[in-house]
């Protein structure tokens, strides 16, 4: 099992929570006419990202419950804002002993330490957020101070030398000139802005 060390000791949960009621705004705009919709994250339309963003969050409680998120599939059954925001809240509590953030846990991608999971579903909630705003026509930047310290951690735990196309993330997309600091995070998630900004 891969390990990764913890980077800078910045807590994020903070952005954590950011970035979730960002994506709560979010889901509670989406029609339900647009549920069939298609998003840049080609795996998905707007209800099963939706059911995405869900499950995510569902993960990110069982890493601080259980130390893995095995249990959980990444795919909830529920697609709506109710949910997504109950569950982000839940997160919030799950979270709220600071041992967690270096204690070992179990995440999709291997062992590591609490902080650098969660770092991982910050990214998450924030690129499948910005996944969702653009396929439903919604305003896609996010606050900056939440995407930027996300980048930079993002970049700190998969630089480019170990980085690996499809694993966990497509290639990397060159932004646009005029892109926003959501837009760039998302682009260096390989999701491309052509057709969708």
């Amino acid at each position: 099992m891969n390990t990764v060390s913890a980077p800078e000791l910045i807590d994020p949960r903070p952005i954590y929570l950011g970035a979730t009621t960002w994506v709560t705004t979010l889901l509670r705009s989406v029609r339900n006419d647009q549920h069939a919709l298609p998003t840049p994250c080609d795996e998905y339309n707007v209800k099963t990202l939706s059911s995405r963003l869900i499950g995510t969050v569902g993960r990110i409680i069982a890493i601080a419950e259980l130390g893995s998120a095995d249990s959980v599939s990444p795919i909830a059954s529920e697609h709506d804002a109710d949910t997504f925001a109950r569950l982000a809240d839940r997160a919030q509590k799950a979270w709220a002993d600071d041992a967690l953030l270096d204690k070992p846990v179990v995440a999709p991608w291997g062992e590591s330490p609490g902080r650098v999971a969660l770092w991982g579903y910050t990214n998450e909630a924030l690129v499948h957020g910005w996944d969702l705003a653009v396929a439903t026509g919604q305003p896609a930047e996010a606050d900056p101070a939440l995407v930027e310290p996300t980048a930079t951690m993002q970049r700190h735990i998969l630089p480019p030398a170990i980085r690996v196309p499809g694993v966990p993330f497509s290639v990397f997309i060159d932004p646009r000139a005029e892109a926003g600091p959501t837009e760039r995070l998302a682009n260096w998630s390989g999701r491309s802005s052509i057709s969708w900004i």
